[in-house]
């Protein structure tokens, strides 16, 4: 029997780990009152941020432009996510927030996250998830918070 494992298999498992993750969150999420969020808008809405932005420095953080920030942009608003205001200090500049809506998803997130690496550590044990973990850290970016994601696939 071979130990050999193909070079393309790592990507694959990484994928595979980061869509299951996410699917599972967002099938929490629906059930817990958020059914119209989407994968991408959790990208979108981390951008944004809790002081908000705007549509030319979204797009600029998650590497899109700004036709394709603003189209997402009207998509988050038009199911209650994000909206826009006037800049108090710029009543030229239009600021996209988070509304209690978006902020009440974000925090849901984190606390499914939670949950569900607590699912990970009972199956595979909490040391070996956490030498994964330091692993992982170890041969990626210190700076998870790669809000990119959206336009690097886009560029695929």
């Amino acid at each position: 029997m071979s130990s050999y494992v193909p070079g393309f298999e790592l990507p694959l498992r990484l994928l595979l780990a980061f869509r299951l993750l996410i699917d599972e969150l967002h099938a929490e999420l629906g059930r817990q009152g958020h059914p119209d969020i989407r994968p991408m808008h959790g990208f979108v809405m981390q951008a944004i941020g809790p002081d908000g932005t705007t549509a030319v420095e979204l797009g600029r953080t998650l590497g899109v432009s700004k036709q394709a920030a603003g189209k997402t942009i009207e998509t988050l608003e038009r199911v209650g996510y994000v909206e826009r205001t006037t800049d108090p200090q710029d009543t030229r500049r239009k600021v996209v927030r988070l509304t209690p809506y978006g902020m009440d998803a974000l925090d849901r997130s984190a606390r499914i996250f939670d949950a569900l690496r607590a699912r990970w550590a009972a199956e595979l044990g909490e040391d070996r998830l956490r030498e994964l973990e330091s692993d992982l850290r170890r041969m990626t970016p210190g700076n998870p918070w790669r809000l990119d994601t959206p336009g690097w696939f886009g560029n695929l």
